[in-house]
């Protein structure tokens, strides 16, 4: 297998229990119809891509080969992060044709979901080029995919937020109420986790003069209109990065950004999405 990543996949170990899992589903004790073809056929494959998109996903494509057979060959003619004109070869295959077949659906998956993630994200980054604002995204991510989804987004242009609750802290409604106030949840979590982010979401310039005076790494606007986006720039100015959330779409993106913000978080990223058009066709030798 010739595959180059240009950005960093999670460890062999997450990729090869996604596979896994992706197997048990859909192979269970065996491919039934694969069994029709002579044990001995040999086939070459094309994967061709139906759509303009960005890829991403090559490393969960080739664990899905590599786990059904590992004398398959992919020979790939685009990077995960490269954008492709709909009609582009995206890699030829090689291998026994009962291994191709069965792994096909696996790998298509895995390859049409990540590429329309690292799609939609270069969507939004577009469509704020120039403004210095950055595009996150968020925990909003398809179960057990995480990790996968997270690498798309960076293969599209993107940067990722926290990954899960337990590398970074973001202090919402729900937790200041129950710690009964900005000042006291901030504190806490200074103690508690002294080497993590904090970031704490405000809804209005009072709680964010509060998240200010807290000395908090980041504040998160929670659906700030556009006047109000500037105002909190202007009175933040500069002392703490600030990030805008909710209510966030390509329509609203660039002039969100154009108010002076730092990061702008897209959930859409990962769940508003519509899987890239891939057609795997094998040609028998």
């Amino acid at each position: 297998m010739t595959s180059d990543f240009p950005f960093d996949p999670p460890g062999h170990e997450w990729i090869a229990a996604d596979v896994e899992r992706a197997f048990a589903e859909d192979l269970g004790n065996g491919d039934a119809t694969a069994g029709l073809l002579p044990a001995d056929a040999v086939a070459e494959a094309t994967l061709t891509c139906r759509d303009e998109a960005v890829i991403a996903g090559a490393p969960w494509f080739d664990a899905c080969f590599q786990r059904m057979d590992p004398a398959v060959q992919i020979d790939w003619q685009v990077r995960d992060g490269e954008r492709v004109a709909p009609g582009t070869v995206i890699c030829r295959l090689s291998g026994h044709a009962r291994s191709l077949v069965s792994a096909e659906r696996s790998a298509l998956n895995f390859l049409q979901l990540l590429s329309a993630t690292a799609t939609a994200t270069a969507a939004y980054v577009a469509a704020v080029a120039g403004t210095g604002a950055r595009v996150l995204d968020t925990r909003k991510t398809v179960p057990g995919l995480r990790l996968a989804q997270k690498y798309a987004v960076r293969c599209g242009g993107g940067h990722n937020h926290r990954i899960g609750l337990y590398d970074a802290i973001l202090v919402k409604e729900n937790h200041i109420i129950a710690a009964g106030g900005i000042a006291p949840a901030a504190a806490a979590a200074r103690q508690l986790h002294p080497g993590l982010l904090l970031e704490v979401e405000v809804e209005n310039l009072d709680e964010l003069q509060q998240a200010i005076a807290a000395g908090v790494d980041r504040i998160m606007l929670d659906n700030f209109d556009v006047p109000l986006m500037r105002e909190a720039v202007q009175l933040t100015a500069g002392r703490v990065p600030l990030e805008v959330s909710g209510n966030v779409d390509l329509r609203s993106i660039g002039e969100y950004a154009r108010t002076g913000v730092d990061f702008v978080s897209v959930g859409a990223l990962t769940k508003h999405i519509h899987a890239v058009d891939l057609s795997l066709r094998l040609h028998v030798t």
